[in-house]
């Protein structure tokens, strides 16, 4: 599927010399190095208003970005499978409110880490069920064995999870073993990344009778015009290669141990953060939620539904920063809030951004981004495959960068 400029940027708003500060920032970091190459999409009122790119997809082979150029999203699963979900809800085939257990009878008797070590903890029991929104919403006290904070964090590690999942085991074997783990907290306690949607993945599995790749292909990338995404690369072609920072000099190293994720279906399909994708295809995605559930005719979800995923579901309304673990996300904690599967912009000067208040949003672990700002019709995009997403700030300069060209 094309992508390129389909309206002149002033006509929605932007000035487009103001736009072309994006590419100007972001030339910086490939040219010193830091990042391999990377390409950028702005829309407005439906119409692409900028699109930029600068380097290379595969540096050692000298192949450069190109706008169909296949990118891992990791994270950038995550809304995916959230729109999955409400598509299953909107069938009435759940309520958010619903125990997971009755699907998924393993998580029947959820234990919670009270005090203790990783090698000794001691537990009590859950005093509610996991329900569906805590799923939604990484509230269910499951965590990630990557984040290094918690005993909890520690026993999963131990158990084969800490960037990856266990050789051979599928979703439902990984489910069943998260769900023999202790929680981290009792659930809707608190606020904290992790595996949450990657077993909300293994719900929507059960509730509809299918494997999670064919759901995905038939209710939500077939309908929307997503030809290119998927669990595995449809192209090694037009595959970009995966980096990370020399820890001296920062400048992006290949990675290919890292890289192989995307080459061939995994045995484990992590709703968390499994897809390949390109940014036609993932505009396409934002497109359709900035249409409040349409794409062309083509209603996925309603309006209603599409409103309240965007809503901060924090108890209070409260931001990350008041509800969650300080841990890594992948977007800041302070003013911004957690609806059904999305970082929601509750307070843009808390957040010390130009961005709007409802902004919904999310990233992956290679420095790919996205967002929608409803109030302004704006989304943008931003793909690149530097691991892990924090080592450059550049979801912050991005917004910056488009917002400044508003005018």
């Amino acid at each position: 599927m094309e992508l390129k400029v389909d309206t002149d940027p002033a006509e929605v708003g932007f000035d487009p010399r103001r736009l072309d500060r994006i590419e100007a920032h972001f030339a910086r970091y490939v040219d010193d190095g830091l990042l391999p190459g990377w390409l950028a999409v702005v829309s407005r009122r439906g119409k692409i208003a900028y699109v930029a790119r600068r380097g290379h997809r595969d540096v050692e082979a000298g192949l450069p970005v190109e706008v169909d150029t296949r990118w891992r999203i990791f994270s950038m699963t995550k809304p995916v499978t959230s729109v999955a979900a409400m598509i299953l809800y909107e069938e009435g085939a759940f309520e958010l409110t619903d125990p997971i257990a009755r699907w998924l009878p393993e998580f029947a008797e959820p234990r919670v880490y009270v005090k203790g070590s990783a090698l000794k903890p001691v537990t009590e029991p859950a005093t509610e069920p996991i329900r569906v929104w805590h799923l939604l919403t990484h509230t269910a006290g499951l965590t990630y064995g990557f984040h290094h904070a918690h005993p909890v964090d520690a026993i999963y590690r131990a158990h084969g999870f800490e960037w990856g999942t266990p050789p051979g085991a599928d979703l439902a074997e990984c489910t069943r073993r998260w769900a023999e783990l202790p929680l981290a907290f009792q659930p809707g306690a608190e606020w904290n990344y992790s595996v949450a949607t990657d077993v909300l993945g293994r719900l929507i599995e059960v509730v509809s009778g299918q494997p999670l790749d064919e759901f995905f292909a038939r209710r939500v990338f077939e309908p929307l015009g997503m030809g290119s995404t998927g669990f595995a690369t449809d192209s090694t072609e037009k595959f970009a290669a995966l980096y990370v920072p020399d820890p001296s000099t920062r400048k992006a190293v290949r990675n290919d141990a890292f890289g192989r994720s995307g080459l061939a279906k995994p045995a484990c399909l992590s709703g968390g953060g499994g897809l390949v994708s390109t940014a036609a295809d993932y505009h396409r995605f934002t497109q359709f939620l900035l249409g409040r559930g349409e794409l062309d005719g083509v209603r996925l979800l309603g309006p209603r539904t599409v409103g309240l995923m965007a809503s901060n579901h924090l108890p209070g309304g409260v931001d990350l920063e008041a509800y969650g673990r300080p841990l890594f996300a992948e977007m800041p904690f302070d003013g911004f809030g957690f609806g059904l599967g999305f970082s929601v912009l509750a307070d843009p000067v808390k957040a010390k951004t130009l961005s709007s208040k409802g902004e919904y949003a999310w990233g992956g672990a290679a420095s790919t981004a996205f967002w929608v700002d409803p109030a302004e019709e704006i989304t943008a995009l931003f793909f690149t495959q530097l691991l892990p997403s924090n080592t450059h700030p550049i979801r912050q300069y991005l917004r910056q960068l488009v917002y400044q060209a508003v005018v």
